[in-house]
């Protein structure tokens, strides 16, 4: 009868706050399997006194601040009325500062999102106004460069990429727009 190898645990001080979360999904399941639940206040020191000499704080530390700053831990601590334990049991209530703190966060994230897609799209507005003007230029390179402050061994690459944004591009409705008014 042979038996498969299992690789063996990394001991406590080669561990990675990866493997470090598998170890607390096999020794928690109930807190750690699925998806992610508030913890309760001081679960570190829980998790070293039921699983002595299995993590070193550092890690342990590692995954937490990992884990607790996940975007679908937010959204748990958000939504949720209590924290719970090893065992997936509930216990405290959530405070209303550690759901505000997790609500501004995650709306801090939201706005860095939006910021970051609205920077791509100018820049891809931006790009897509250069190549049309280069198009139209009777200004040589260099010159077209120094009007439009773009460093001149940049520009082929920002054309380039201009030119196979614009044939990515959904075609644009050509319908006239109608007149705007004057104030």
């Amino acid at each position: 009868m042979s038996s498969t190898p299992t690789s063996p645990s990394p001991t406590p001080d080669a561990m990675t706050p990866a493997a470090c979360a598998t170890q607390l999904r096999q020794l928690f399941p109930a807190l750690f399997d699925g998806a992610p639940k508030p913890l309760k206040l001081r679960i570190q020191a829980d998790i070293q006194e039921r699983a002595p000499g299995v993590f070193t704080k550092q890690v342990l530390s590692a995954f937490l601040r990992r884990h607790t700053g996940n975007h679908a831990y937010l959204v748990a601590l958000s939504k949720a009325t209590h924290r719970f334990d090893l065992d997936g049991q509930p216990g405290d209530e959530i405070s209303e500062e550690h759901r505000k703190a997790a609500l501004e966060e995650l709306g801090r994230r939201r706005a860095n999102h939006e910021a970051k897609i609205e920077l791509e799209h100018q820049q891809r507005r931006n790009r897509a106004t250069l190549l049309r003007d280069f198009q139209t230029t009777t200004l040589t390179p260099a010159n077209f460069c120094a009007l439009k402050g773009v460093p001149v061994e940049e520009l082929d690459h920002l054309l380039e990429l201009a030119r196979k944004e614009a044939q990515e591009a959904p075609p644009q409705d050509r319908r006239p727009r109608p007149p705007q008014r004057r104030r």
